[in-house]
């Protein structure tokens, strides 16, 4: 018996087919759900903290449900049904963990105890098919190691379940603060993933803009040429004496320059992993992480390209001999390939290039030699192959090389010798770059990260001898300001959490996040295959929010940050993302096992791990006390937005002082609140304390409905910060309501009938009463 995923597999394998004794199944999914805790046991529903830890040896499993709600069950039966005088089962479907489990979990279910065999289809197309079952015949423990990948995965759903039921219900009942309504979903993967956004919001929040200066020198030479030299260097000049200094040195120079010139070769860029695919598409298309993901898959499924949920950017030197017969093969369906295709392709091998001895588990995500004709695809789905397919045909194209002049200057200061320089360049040869035009020169900025400054450069120079002498002209400074760091956007995300190693600058922290096994895939937060899934769950939960754009920044809100700051305060393991990602790695030992004993022994030293980490999460919270934070902060989550008077008062103190005004201190309270209190002088001190109180947050509602009533066109800044003048402009415009005085006098004015207010019936307070409903883990990952 063939077991696969999905029909649209089946049908591409069972082509080959002539046995008349072959029985296929297709599970279409995931048949199996772990139960919920009130099935397991009915006094695990309420939601009572004296109940916590709940743990088990194994979890339950039962029919699942489909999108539609019809239950799984006769699908069940079927395959038990198709069983039935069966010798040996073949699993073959998608080749992964998931892949794995979705058929591993139904034959444990169903009590099979025959042979299994693995058929590994990277690939839908002919020759690959072939090439699986070619190996699938050499192979006589692909059972054996396949169980493993299935106890890995299980492993992974049985700490999801745990930590998402227990770490949910300990910090909602125990740390999250009356002020947040909702439940704080909890997560192995989730929360450390949220860390990372949160330090980085952090960042932004409270970054200062500081000014740097550059000098430039234009000179002359002798041979009548002009250019402009710049000391730029890469440790920023601050102090405006030091660039006066070095001006003042620089005026009146003259001197020989110094001339290099070199050939600079570009090499085309890596094929694509899933997360770097996804990345490509939002910036390309503006596609979510998930988008891609089923366009990819769908391509998979009609055999049009490899497998898509990799973490490989290499193919195994084994298949370098039939990139001339794939490339001829694309070029039958796009003109610009076709026009670009070389006649013989150039094979790039080593790390550095595109083909390795082993590229791990799954190789890049590259086309095959079936290619989509008109109408077999969607146009997304079109659109996505053609990059792919672009992407593999640049690997296999000629490098681009850049002639490179360098033209500098020694300049003696007070300060040392100084470097001003200049670099032309000019494309010598576009290679690869001729199939992409103006794309191949964007910069691949590292996410979360400012931009580096890159050293001054310019199109062609004149010509300049090698140590020509020439004069200097006046120095001028000039200014420029540092940059925040650059948000994370929606196609990044996956990126970032798979290379979490370009996150870290402690060198120790690099070290622990290396693989030495296979340096160029680190240690990172996730699979390939769960990745996606983590921005739904924080957008869900309220701990993050998507700005505008195309490929649109994540921007944490203050529910976020408060639960980052709760957890990391009472189990800080549980907020370290290089932790976990070592954790990560660890789990992994078990999908490499290479005997199903040795896997087992190493599934249930975890699951006993699991359990000891549950229990000490709960020990942690039950002696926390609960997190304090801003009465203002949201009921739910999501960042309110600052009033118009604090914009404008941010927007005119930005003006004053000549600084850039942060985008999110327009959007988010709490941005602008500590852009007001990092540039408009201290906070005010507590009442009591001989300074000032802030008004209440009724105040502020009411001031603000009057200001909407007087058509005033902002708040006036005070009114925000100081009670004593909320409470004199309340006094000046309510018009009297028996409280407020007339703000001239003091005395109370006149009072007027109130209108009539409707009554309605008190909203039950919001609490955890029950815990979200759960597929396959409790509280995501």
């Amino acid at each position: 018996m063939f077991f696969f995923e999905k029909p649209s597999a089946m049908r591409q394998v069972q082509r080959f087919f002539r046995s008349t004794s072959t029985v296929c199944v297709a599970a279409e999914g995931h048949l199996l759900e772990v139960a919920e805790p009130g099935e397991i046991r009915p006094d695990w529903k309420p939601w009572r903290f004296d109940a916590l830890p709940i743990a088990m040896e194994r979890l339950p499993v039962a029919p699942g449900h489909g999108r539609s709600g019809q239950s799984h069950a006769p699908k069940l039966a079927a395959i038990r049904q198709a069983l039935h005088g069966v010798e040996r089962v073949i699993i073959a479907t998608d080749p992964g963990r998931e892949g794995s489990m979705i058929a591993w979990e139904v034959l444990e279910h169903l009590g099979w105890r025959g042979r299994v065999d693995r058929l590994r289809l990277g690939a839908l197309d002919e020759v690959s098919i072939r090439r699986a079952f070619g190996l699938l015949a050499k192979e006589d423990d692909s059972g054996e190691r396949d169980y493993a990948a299935y106890l890995e995965a299980l492993c992974r759903q049985y700490e999801d379940w745990h930590l998402g039921l227990n770490g949910t219900r300990a910090v909602s009942l125990r740390l999250r603060p009356p002020a947040f309504r909702e439940p704080w979903r909890f997560g192995g993967v989730q929360t450390p993933t949220l860390a990372i956004l949160a330090d980085l919001e952090e960042r932004i929040r409270t970054f200062v803009p500081r000014d740097f200066y550059k000098i430039a020198l234009p000179v002359t030479t002798e041979s009548g040429a002009r250019l402009t030299l710049w000391h730029a260097p890469k440790e920023k000049i601050f102090a405006i004496e030091d660039a006066e200094t070095i001006r003042d040195a620089a005026a009146g120079w003259a001197g020989p320059l110094a001339v290099v010139q070199k050939d600079v070769r570009r090499t085309p860029p890596k094929l694509f992993s899933k997360d770097t695919l996804a990345r490509a598409c939002a910036k390309r298309f503006g596609w979510d992480p998930q988008v891609t993901a089923r366009h990819a898959q769908a391509l998979y499924d009609k055999g049009y390209l490899t497998y898509p949920r990799t973490e490989s950017v290499h193919l195994p030197e084994s298949q370098a001999k039939d990139a001339g017969a794939v490339i001829a093969a694309i070029a039958t369906a796009d003109k610009d390939i076709a026009a670009h295709a070389p006649d013989t392709p150039q094979i790039r091998r080593g790390p550095k290039g595109h083909y390795v001895k082993d590229p791990g588990e799954h190789h890049a995500i590259v086309p095959l030699r079936k290619v989509p004709g008109p109408g077999d695809v969607a146009p997304e789905a079109l659109r996505l192959w053609l990059l792919v397919a672009k992407n593999f045909l640049a690997a296999h194209m000629a490098d681009g090389i850049d002639a490179r002049t360098t033209v500098t200057a020694e300049v003696a200061t007070t300060l040392g010798r100084k470097r001003f320089a200049i670099t032309g360049s000019v494309v010598k040869a576009p290679g690869w770059r001729a199939l992409y035009g103006t794309e191949a020169d964007e910069d691949e900025v590292v996410p979360g990260k400012a931009k580096a400054d890159d050293e001054p450069t310019t199109g062609r120079l004149p010509p300049v001898r090698d140590g020509e002498a020439s004069t200097g002209g006046e120095p001028t400074i000039e200014t420029a300001r540092t940059e925040p760091p650059r948000r994370i956007t929606r196609g990044e995300l996956p990126v970032v959490m798979g290379r979490l190693i370009d996150q870290v600058e402690d060198p120790a922290l690099k070290r622990a996040l290396e693989n030495p096994a296979n340096p160029t895939e680190p240690k990172g937060l996730g699979t390939a295959a769960t990745r996606d899934a983590v921005l739904p769950k924080l957008i869900k939960s309220h701990y993050i929010t998507l700005l505008k754009g195309k490929d649109p920044a994540i921007t944490v809100t203050e529910v976020g940050l408060a639960f980052v700051a709760a957890v990391r305060r009472v189990f800080p393991a549980y907020g370290d993302p290089v932790g976990r990602a070592v954790f990560e790695s660890e789990l992994a030992e078990i999908g490499r096992a290479t005997t199903k004993a040795e896997a087992m022994r190493r599934a249930e030293a975890f699951r006993q791990r699991t359990r000891d980490r549950v229990e000490a999460l709960i020990g942690a919270v039950s002696g926390a006390d609960r997190l304090e934070v801003d009465a203002e902060a949201p009921a739910r989550g999501g960042g309110r937005a600052p009033t118009a008077a604090m914009v404008s008062f941010a927007k005119s103190l930005a003006a004053r002082k000549g600084i850039p005004l942060p985008p999110e201190a327009t959007r988010e309270v709490g941005a602008c609140r500590v852009f007001l209190n990092t540039h408009a002088g201290p906070k005010l001190a507590p009442a009591g304390e001989g300074g000032t109180r802030p008004p209440t947050p009724a105040m502020l509602r009411f001031a603000a409905s009057l200001a909407r009533e007087k058509r005033i066109e902002a708040l006036p800044p005070e009114v925000e910060t100081d009670f004593a003048a909320c409470r004199a402009f309340l006094d000046a415009h309510a018009g009297g309501d028996g409280k407020a005085g007339d703000g001239k006098t003091g005395k109370a004015a006149p009072a007027r009938e109130a209108p009539a207010k409707k009554t309605r019936r008190p909203r039950a307070a919001a609490g955890p009463a029950r815990a979200p409903r759960r597929r396959r883990a409790a509280g995501g990952a």
